[in-house]
This record gives structure tokens, C-alpha cells and sequence, in this order.
């Protein structure tokens, strides 16, 4: 404003004498102006809008960014008894001695469905009857285990993957023996049904057992 209006101003406030002029004052929109009579001050324009404020976007405010973080949940501690740790550690040498015994299996049976003699089946029988009896120690050692850790929630879907897997092997090698091939039977064709059935399940049960090893031997 410059000083001959500012002394325009002052003169007419001291004399009271009214002037018929024109007032603008501009809102946000220059084009729509808002005009009022005013008695005291005359030629005097107000150019400068209003200051507004940016909205702001409550929604957009992450407020989960100002609490705190929850603290980290401990792994809970479950203590086993001595006799678990005895079965724990006579199931695991008779899984490490059963692995080397199906590699012999399997090989002597191969050997024996392609060129049966009698010194083969001998062993092929001696080797299954070993894998049998280890089986059956880790089938008592490892399901009184899992009986007492029922209730530890550490590694639970392992342990139970891997006592499936074995339940599964043990039904196999049961139907394995039962499906051997013998010399009472008396049809041709029966004798090599049986002993096809015989190879196949022998091989699926070793396979199950052998996933079900290495869930427990390579966790990772």
C-alpha cells in the first residue's frame, strides 16, 4: 500500500465523512469477485486470497509404524527322561546299521529275481531277517518316544512325518514277507506273480524308509 492511500485512509477515518466507493475483496476464485459499499475507506483494493490448508489423508497415516514391536516369543523348553535319551540313541544305531542292510537287500534280490540260486536265497533271507529285527526295535524304541513328546511343540510335524513314513515301511516289509515266493507253488504263472509282488513291495517299503531317514538325518 502505498503512503498516499495509507494517508487517504487516515483522513477519511477523521472526518467521518463517507465516500461512495467501491471495496473488492477476492476470494479464491480471481474470477468472481465480492464487492460491498463501504462509507469510510474509498479506492481501496485487497488483492491477496485467503491461505488454505492442505487436507490431509488421515487413512494414508500408518499408525502401526509409532508402536512398539511385540517381543520375540521364546522357544519353549521341554526336558525329556534318561530313558528317552537311551531309546534316542539305541533307535538311531539301528537305523545307521539297517541303511547298509537294504543296499545288501536290494542287491541280492535283484540278483536273485535275475538268476535264482540257492546260495542267494540263503542270504537274501539271513539280510531280511536282520532288517526285520532292527525294524521291529525302532518301531517299539521310536513310538515310546513319541508317546512321551506328544507334548513338546518343538520339531512336532517332523517327528510325526517320520513316524508315519516308518509305520508305512513296516506294513510294507510285513507284506513283503508274506508275498515271498516259495517252492509250493505249483503254477508257473503264480510264482512269478508273486515274486513280482514280492520286488515291488520290497523296493516301495526301502524307499519309505529311507525318506523317513532323511527327515530325521538332514533336517535342513
Amino acid at each position: 500500500m502505498t503512503p498516499a492511500r495509507l494517508l487517504l485512509i487516515v483522513s477519511a477515518l477523521a472526518i467521518g465523512a463517507p465516500a461512495r466507493a467501491q471495496t473488492t475483496f477476492l476470494v479464491a476464485d480471481d474470477s468472481a469477485p465480492m464487492t460491498s459499499k463501504s462509507p469510510w475507506m474509498a479506492g481501496v483494493t485487497f488483492r491477496e486470497a485467503p491461505a488454505t490448508l492442505a487436507p490431509v489423508n488421515l487413512a494414508s497415516v500408518n499408525l502401526l509404524s509409532f508402536t512398539s514391536p511385540a517381543p520375540a516369543q521364546r522357544p519353549v523348553v521341554f526336558e525329556y527322561s534318561e530313558g528317552y535319551q537311551t531309546r534316542l540313541k539305541i533307535h538311531k544305531i539301528a537305523s545307521l546299521a539297517t541303511i547298509p542292510l537294504f543296499v545288501a537287500e536290494g542287491m541280492l534280490g535283484q540278483s536273485l529275481y535275475n538268476n535264482p540260486t540257492p546260495g542267494k536265497r540263503t542270504a537274501h533271507l539271513w539280510v531280511g531277517t536282520g532288517i526285520g529285527v532292527l525294524f521291529g526295535v525302532n518301531t517299539v524304541t521310536g513310538i515310546w518316544n513319541l508317546t512321551e513328546a506328544k507334548n513338546d511343540p518343538n520339531g512336532r510335524g517332523r517327528r510325526l512325518t517320520h513316524s508315519i513314513l516308518m509305520l508305512a515301511a513296516d506294513a510294507g516289509f510285513f507284506a513283503t514277507t508274506m508275498t515271498g515266493p516259495g517252492h509250493h507253488f505249483r503254477d508257473p504263472s503264480a510264482y512269478e506273480s508273486s515274486r513280482s509282488l514280492h520286488r515291488s513291495l520290497a523296493f516301495t517299503s526301502i524307499t519309505l524308509a529311507s525318506v523317513g531317514y532323511a527327515i530325521v538325518l538332514f533336517p535342513h
